[in-house]
């Protein structure tokens, strides 16, 4: 999935995305499990919108998406021994991993939290827009909070109508299931919210470290 060929007119598109984000504007794109809404994670207003067109509450936290493993560095303050093999079993993948963040990432991100969500997706339109854009961006479903994620770009238009700045079209999202959270700030780490990964497939990594 993650090698998936970039075509011209898909180049194109990431090209638009990557604009309308700098810009401070919020985009919806394809990831490896559902459609999300993506925003600057560094732009306190962008991420504002966020919340505002999700109706999200103010009090819960964003996942940001990573183009690259050796980009939570940037957002984290410290990478336990856990999250790093984790990280280079799962990503990129389905695995959400809950680290102490780090001073860059906005408190807006993260509900004024000391911690952040990480994850690198098994997709290359949202790497590729990190990439390009030069900053993690907002991973949270593209659907109206308290209703279910959205798999293709139609229902996320039906969903939004001409709220968002850009709707990327990439064709039916990959999963249609949530990424497993997983918070390893303290010494064990605890699923916050079951999903693609297999707490059986989390323990099988984290016992080949003892």
């Amino acid at each position: 999935m993650s090698d998936l060929p970039l075509d011209t007119g898909m180049q194109g598109r990431i090209a638009i995305a990557v604009k309308v984000l700098a810009e401070g504007g919020v985009a919806a794109i394809p990831t490896d499990t559902l459609y999300g809404l993506a925003a600057n994670a560094f732009d306190e207003s962008a991420v504002q919108k966020v919340y505002e067109m999700k109706g999200r509450p103010d009090g819960m936290a964003l996942p940001l998406l990573l183009s690259d493993a050796a980009d939570a560095a940037r957002c984290a303050a410290h990478l336990p021994d856990s999250a790093l093999a984790l990280a280079e079993r799962f990503w990129p993948g389905a695995l959400t991993l809950v680290v102490r963040k780090s001073a860059y990432v906005p408190d807006i991100v993260t509900a004024g939290m000391n911690t952040v969500a990480l994850r690198v997706p098994n997709h290359p339109v949202p790497r590729a827009i990190a990439d390009s854009l030069g900053s993690p961006i907002t991973g949270t479903s593209a659907n109206l909070s308290g209703r279910p994620g959205l798999t293709s770009a139609a229902s996320v238009r039906a969903e939004f109508g001409d709220t968002l700045d850009f709707v990327l079209d990439g064709g039916d999202a990959f999963g249609g299931v949530a990424s497993t959270i997983l918070d390893v700030t303290s010494g064990e780490p605890c699923v916050l919210r079951e999903g693609a990964v297999s707490w059986a497939d989390i323990e099988a990594v984290l016992n080949k470290r003892e």
